[in-house]
């Protein structure tokens, strides 16, 4: 039968989660450090523990030497062999049997701070092997103290922490309730939480679709990103690999159930679905729901710059709540949005057209770094209309000005610029026109644009590629006259919202766009 000892070793080690041999080393070690301060010699002391006595036995071993020059540590062959006879040999150990129940109070003390540390360490070696490999995993804990604003969460054996900086503000606990968090970090030094948890993370919201949805879990339909702003709207991006299966209502579910208890989960957060696309122009019109687009063009596709013309009723749910839809569209989808209402385009093209007319009444092309004589000389060569200076090589517009080839190609670029600067406003000129012919045709059949851009609104074209669920309307079925989707709901009060202050252009990393809602 094990003795008392023995015993409690092995009940502390089941309860602490590690293999009683860690413990007994502990042991082993602290009596070991307690008899080196109680002794205060340069003895080579070794301590074993003997499991059937339940002692930890201390020895002084010396080794077997020819000539002893250290008594402490050494012993000659003579002396060793007329204790244990000729067995004994040289650089052989002996081991010396030393009491240890002379050690006292202070030295027990002490074996009892090594116990704890080794047994500490051992525990945070054994949590850091099993969760390093978990992160971004989600995992279900109960909400057991608070401190300074920080939750401790016990989550099986393991306490972890949830900082404030961690929680959402739409969400409260008391202790005892259940919560469900991602592991974001696990540390492994001695000091402060190992594991850290989080209810803000965009993973969490990944995770938690991979658990209510079947088809992504199957990877039948994927998630291709995600944005939170924690307890107010999220957007996800989703596509099909199958083309039978529609990825957004696959995520909404039949009447909303699936998507509705992720948003149970996180205390009413309101989640944008959107279908994924590797074309940016119908990504960004996505993205932007349930704001209806008039049209999208990409200024710069190098620095990912694209331009978004909605139509005036249209641009507060464009940028949404504090600039809030907006700038989760553009962290999604990776592009700096530049949005603008009807009005304010039509404004600059009309502005761009003033300008050129009045370029054309001052003269021609504007040919920087050309005098007056130089101009006339191109005229008199018959280079007096940018196809004509365009058409001439660079060598021709030298031999004519009498500049060198770089002035030469500058004037190329220069007369290239503004050409385009034409075409584009001429392009512009068009669309605006076609728009306001579809304005007319609408007027001329009762239905003012505000009143078209309302109807769209209310009553969004059949295969919309977003689907927002508002939390209040879980018990609401009847209004819905569809189990395949679930109806668009917009509040008044981010249709509302005054965009005065808001900038015009959303960079996908701006954090700073309007203040943040205090609830």
């Amino acid at each position: 039968m094990n003795n008392p000892l023995q015993q409690t070793i092995e009940a502390l080690a089941k309860e602490k989660g590690i293999e009683p041999d860690v413990i007994i080393t502990a042991i082993e070690d602290a009596v070991l450090t307690a008899s080196r301060k109680y002794y205060k010699s340069d003895e080579n002391l070794r301590t074993k523990f003997n499991s059937e006595t339940g002692q930890v036995e201390l020895y002084a071993v010396k080794r077997i030497v020819e000539e002893m020059t250290d008594p402490t540590t050494e012993i000659a062959l003579a002396e060793a062999q007329e204790l244990y006879g000729d067995e004994a040999e040289v650089d052989m150990e002996i081991e010396f049997p030393k009491p240890t129940d002379v050690l006292g109070r202070i030295a027990a003390q002490t074996a009892k701070q090594v116990i704890f540390q080794k047994v500490r360490e051992a525990e945070r070696d054994n949590v850091y092997d099993e969760f390093s490999d978990r992160l971004g995993e989600v995992v279900s804990g109960t909400v057991k103290r608070f401190e300074n604003g920080d939750i401790i969460v016990e989550a099986g054996r393991v306490e972890a922490l949830l900082p404030r900086r961690e929680q959402s503000r739409a969400e409260n606990y008391t202790a005892g309730d259940r919560i469900r968090a991602v592991i974001k970090e696990v540390n492994k030094n001695t000091k402060g939480p190992q594991l850290i948890f989080s209810r803000i993370d965009p993973i969490l919201l990944i995770k938690l679709f991979e658990q209510e949805v079947p088809e992504i879990y199957d990877e039948t339909v994927t998630i291709r990103g995600a944005v939170r702003e924690a307890g107010d709207r999220a957007k996800v991006a989703v596509h099909s690999r199958e083309r039978a299966v529609d990825p957004v209502g696959a995520c909404v579910g039949m009447k909303g159930t699936r998507v509705q208890a992720i948003i149970r989960e996180l205390r009413g957060e309101k989640i944008d679905i959107v279908e994924w696309s590797d074309d940016p122009i119908t990504f960004v019109m996505s993205a932007l729901s349930p704001a209806r687009v008039l049209r999208v063009t990409i200024v710069d596709d190098v620095s990912r710059i694209i331009e978004v013309v909605v139509d005036d009723a249209m641009l507060s749910l464009a940028i949404g709540k504090k600039g809030q839809n907006v700038r989760l569209a553009a962290k999604l989808t990776g592009w700096r949005i530049d949005i603008k209402s009807e009005d304010e385009k039509r404004a600059e093209v009309e502005a761009q057209f003033a300008d050129l007319e009045n370029a054309d009444e001052s003269g021609s092309l504007t040919l920087p770094g050309l005098s007056d004589a130089q101009l006339i000389k191109l005229s008199e060569a018959g280079l007096d209309t940018a196809d004509l200076i365009l058409d001439a090589t660079t060598e021709r517009l030298s031999e004519v000005t009498g500049v060198d080839e770089e002035t030469a190609l500058q004037l190329h670029a220069a007369v290239r610029e503004q050409v385009a600067a034409v075409e584009l406003a001429t392009a512009e000129a068009a669309k605006l026109a076609e728009h306001d012919a579809d304005a007319a045709e609408a007027a001329s059949d009762g239905e003012t644009p505000a009143e078209t851009a309302e109807n769209a609104e209310a009553s969004p074209e059949t295969g919309s590629l977003t689907d927002e669920v508002d939390a209040g309307d879980a018990d609401n079925d009847s209004a819905t006259g569809s189990e395949e989707s679930v109806s668009e709901n917009v509040s008044a009060s981010e249709e509302a919202e005054p965009t005065g202050a808001l900038p015009a252009t959303v960079a996908p990393d701006d954090e700073s766009t309007g203040e943040k809602d205090s609830g």
